[in-house]
């Protein structure tokens, strides 16, 4: 069996994190979410892993190369073009027409191949999909989960006969047109003569299209409703969510990184905490060179990227913070996602750094807003002395 994983995605639902990352290196317990997927793979045997790229396809191939270190082969399929003066130009061929790219370059698909998102969190029994699909004779099989009705507009929505055969598929109905709760999860189990229907002179979708043209022909085309965990990064505020319940220890499999130094407060390397008036409620976790001043107070379920600084008086609450985030004296930032420049609140709403007045943030790394914390502490030791 081999594997493909579709990563070409621009992640505009999961913007600003996607500014700066393709959505699969999105982070979950400091490690993208595509690793875990490679991971999972490899645990089944499957070691022959391709994976279609475009929006900023350096950062996944920069991070997993050629897959020696999962014990995998993984190969990469660029779609996109560069120019004469050597200007690279991103352009998704949709996820089936990625596969048919694949295909028409090399033969890749030549055996079974299991199809995932690369921007899922998931713990299928591989083996246990695999042998139904062979039981029914499919030539595709879709694994599908139940979702609440008011969540049905966010998916692929899988009708079926009673045996499991799929009638049809609506993309993204509405709740009041959806057929079925029954959605689809993103991961596909293919035969090599789906590829082949693929077409090979224009971009090409599997929900909205491959999958509409196998029910009409009638093809061995099968729904698998499974128990398994699936924790799908749809959207920002998806991600939030997320953060939250891995922190709180509610996904299984999930252990947090770094030493457990008190309950419910794990630390990296090299951290550095003064705990004159400090107060940390856990679960938090805190990278590994960040520095937490006196007086801070950070409430979990609260993830603190390596390299932050914290200075004094400031509050995290239920936040997650990438990597060289410098919260500045005395704010308080709470429900809240920082990445770089910008910040998302839980109900989504983005801001640049620059809408805030006075400053909220800065990068770690700027020593310019080191000397600035640092004089602003000394501002505060003044005004206790006086």
């Amino acid at each position: 069996m081999k594997a493909m994983i579709l990563a070409a995605g621009k992640g505009t639902r999961v913007q600003p994190l996607t500014y700066d990352l393709p959505k699969p290196m999105i982070p979950i317990l400091g490690k993208p979410v595509m690793a875990y997927l490679i991971e999972h793979l490899a645990k089944y045997g499957i070691k022959e892993i391709m994976v279609n790229v475009a929006h900023l396809h350096e950062k996944i191939e920069d991070y997993f190369g050629e897959g020696h270190q999962y014990g995998v082969q993984i190969g990469y399929s660029f779609e996109g073009y560069t120019t004469d003066i050597g200007e690279v130009f991103p352009q998704p061929l949709g996820s089936a027409g990625g596969m048919q790219k694949i295909q028409q370059f090399g033969g890749f698909f030549d055996e079974t191949t299991i199809v995932l998102c690369g921007d899922a969190l998931i713990d299928l029994d591989i083996k246990s999909a695999l042998f139904e699909h062979k039981r029914k004779g499919a030539l595709a099989s879709v694994v599908t989960k139940e979702v609440p009705w008011d969540k049905v507009s966010s998916y692929g929505v899988v009708v079926t006969e009673g045996d499991g055969r799929i009638k049809s598929f609506q993309e993204k109905p509405s709740q009041q047109e959806a057929l079925s709760n029954f959605v689809s999860t993103g991961i596909y189990i293919f035969e090599p003569e789906v590829i082949a229907l693929i077409p090979t002179d224009r971009p090409f979708d599997i929900g909205s299209e491959l999958f509409p043209l196998l029910a009409e022909k009638g093809l061995p085309f099968y729904a698998q409703s499974r128990a398994f965990n699936w924790i799908d990064i749809g959207t920002v505020t998806d991600y939030w969510e997320v953060c939250q319940s891995v922190l709180l220890g509610e996904v299984a499999h999930l252990d947090m990184p770094g030493i457990q130094i008190e309950d419910g407060l794990w630390v990296g390397l090299n951290t550095s905490i003064d705990w004159e008036g400090t107060r940390i409620e856990g679960p938090v976790y805190i990278g590994s060179g960040t520095s937490i001043e006196a007086g801070a107070t950070i409430i979990g379920p609260t993830w603190i990227g390596h390299g932050s600084h914290i200075c004094a008086g400031a509050t995290v609450v239920r936040s997650v913070l990438f990597e060289y985030t410098r919260v500045l004296p005395n704010v308080s930032l709470s429900e809240m996602i920082v990445f770089k420049d910008y910040s998302v609140d839980r109900a989504g709403e983005m801001k640049h750094v620059s809408e805030y007045d006075p400053d909220a943030w800065a990068n770690a790394r700027d020593r310019r807003n080191k000397r600035r914390s640092d004089n602003s502490n000394e501002f505060m030791r003044e005004e206790k002395t006086a």
